[in-house]
């Protein structure tokens, strides 16, 4: 028997707490930890090492456009499922669920407003939404931009993201690239300046369509740009390819971009290429001044006083 009996003691260990999921954010190219809200409140760009992360939609269009003068058009198109795709998820499942992620119907916002006081037409692709893959809605919502542009005789910008076609629409999705090619061209018929920006990534057939189209091409820093992978090509041509290829620095070089723009400068920069094209911004009416002039009034000769005799 033994001398002293056991005695077992229940220890509770409290749980760590858990860093809430998104509370931070790990910088690709530095691979630092980012405080989302001073992410968010510098446009989605990391202060330190200038790398350029997906912006949503609205916000891109609240840090291009003057304050209150947007106006949204064709907000409630939203796409059908011609082909009845059905998978791991059926389309219309995936459309609501990245509809109620994003609070999009599709993945362009397209709309009027005035940039620096010019009046444009602008559509912007939000990559949150599948990828902002262009189906048949994101082609139409292209395409009326720039006729808007046409009819209205007003510039037209569109900020470029995308993974290339919708593939749950087939061929309509691939129709979408000639139909806004020709909206374009008339658009140049009519020497009306359209400028594409392109952002984190732009690839495939919005590539290889109106974001390659542009009298101006901008892009920001950093950004994934071309048709194919880069895997896809290397096994194709049995070649290395080259350091930085499919970035915006590297489509500098050769021509195909005219500028590396940051974000933060955006907005100046489009307004300054707007002024350039000859849209400037139209000066306040003033009224026009009215001069009074004096009247001289005439003073009455004086009386003379008659001598007493």
């Amino acid at each position: 028997m033994a001398l002293f009996g056991k005695k077992y003691s229940i220890v509770q260990v409290k749980e760590r707490d858990r860093v809430p999921e998104g509370f931070y954010v790990k910088d690709p190219t530095s691979k630092q930890i980012v405080y989302s809200k001073e992410l968010e409140q510098n446009l989605m760009v990391v202060p330190e090492s200038g790398y350029h992360f997906p912006l949503p939609g609205p916000d891109r269009i609240e840090s291009l456009m003057d304050e209150g003068s947007f106006r949204e058009l064709d907000a409630d198109m939203k796409s059908m499922d011609p082909l009845d795709f059905s998978g791991v998820a059926s389309y219309k499942d995936k459309l609501a669920s990245h509809s109620k992620k994003t609070g999009l119907k599709d993945s362009v916002m397209r709309g009027i407003g005035d940039m620096g006081g010019i009046t444009v037409a602008i559509a912007v692709m939000d990559f949150r939404f599948l990828g902002a893959s262009m189906g048949s809605v994101a082609g139409e919502k292209i395409t009326r931009t720039i006729e808007y542009g046409v009819e209205n005789d007003v510039p037209v910008i569109i900020v470029c993201a995308s993974g290339g076609a919708r593939m749950y629409e087939g061929i309509l999705s691939l129709m979408q690239m000639a139909k806004t090619s020709a909206a374009l061209g008339r658009l140049g018929q009519k020497r009306i300046p359209y400028i594409a920006v392109l952002t984190n990534p732009t690839m495939a057939g919005v590539m290889a369509s109106f974001a390659s189209l542009g009298d101006l091409i901008l892009a920001e820093p950093g950004a994934l740009i071309g048709f194919a992978g880069a895997r896809v090509i290397k096994e194709t041509t049995q070649q290395d390819l080259p350091e930085g290829f499919q970035t915006a620095e590297f489509l500098l070089d050769r021509g195909l971009i005219d500028q590396i723009v940051e974000r933060k400068d955006l907005r100046d920069r489009l307004i300054y290429f707007l002024d350039c094209f000859g849209f400037n911004k139209a000066p306040k009416k003033q009224k026009p001044k009215t001069t009074v002039r004096k009247r001289r009034v005439r003073k009455a000769p004086a009386k003379k006083k008659r001598k007493s005799s």
